[in-house]
């Protein structure tokens, strides 16, 4: 069955909160471009289906001509959850005039990392140490995941 997308709307809070905090430990995510504590849960977004199940979830910010992903979950992965996700903010910032997509992500997320760049972000920055800032605003973040210290951030960007 083909991945459909709609907007997030009040009365999905519950399982948005629900995905958060599988994946995040919470809907208080640490949004690691701007160096602060947000409720993603609270942001506009996108839930994606597999039929009638609930497959992924994106959240994002927008401040000026930048549209950030702040949180991007597919629960059912290898099915083009993430795709579909990323395709519907792409298009509704495009619509809006928004010149580019953002995204910062961790030197441990080698699987999202390669995901992002066949998307068609590009690698913008590294932030050398940078997870050290985001441990202080959620001491939570764990040290490692898959072997792999989890101590830097890269940042991509999408023009559009």
């Amino acid at each position: 069955m083909a991945i459909s997308v709609r907007a997030i709307e009040p009365e999905d809070l519950a399982a948005v909160t629900r995905v958060l905090t599988a994946s995040w430990g919470g809907a208080t995510v640490v949004a690691l471009g701007r160096g602060e504590l947000i409720d993603a849960a609270g942001l506009p977004g996108y839930l994606a289906f597999d039929g009638g199940e609930l497959a992924g979830v994106v959240t994002y910010a927008r401040e000026d001509d930048t549209v950030e992903i702040i949180t991007i979950d597919a629960v059912i992965p290898g099915r083009g959850v993430g795709k579909a996700l990323l395709d519907a903010v792409r298009a509704a910032a495009a619509e809006d005039g928004v010149a580019r997509l953002r995204l910062v992500t961790t030197n441990d997320n080698t699987h999202a990392l390669r995901f992002y760049q066949r998307y068609g972000f590009d690698l913008v920055a590294l932030h050398r140490h940078g997870v050290d800032a985001a441990r202080r605003l959620k001491p939570g973040i764990p040290l490692e995941s898959d072997g792999i210290p989890i101590k830097h951030e890269l940042e991509l960007e999408l023009l559009l």
